[in-house]
């Protein structure tokens, strides 16, 4: 059964999830037009391969701790730390512990 998005005006938590973060899965809140928020769950050793979206992303750590890769940087975040990467940039996420995130992605149309 597909997790259903979020409705306008609907409240949508995204605290951290604890003792639940390492049986938790990817879904996206909400997506619209322009805009699709993702709450990205990756285990401790897991990442996503090199890749891109046409439009901008923010990636915000909620909890554990990420490593991206992205225009030859390597940056860590940890909870309550966000990164911003302009669209078309190639980038990979490397979950350095087990770690939920917070992904923006404006959709270019």
């Amino acid at each position: 059964m597909a997790i259903p998005h979020a409705q306008p005006g609907e409240v949508i938590d995204i605290s951290p999830l604890g003792d639940r973060l390492s049986g938790a899965k990817t879904f996206a809140l909400f997506k619209t037009e322009e805009l699709e928020v993702i709450r990205l769950v990756l285990a401790g050793g897991k990442s996503l391969p090199p890749h891109k979206v046409p439009g901008e992303i923010t990636v915000q750590c909620i909890e554990g701790r990420i490593a991206i890769s992205a225009e030859d940087r390597r940056q860590v975040l940890g909870a309550g730390q966000m990164l911003y990467l302009r669209g078309g940039v190639m980038h990979a996420v490397d979950a350095l512990e087990d770690a939920s995130m917070l992904v923006s992605i404006v959709l270019k149309k």
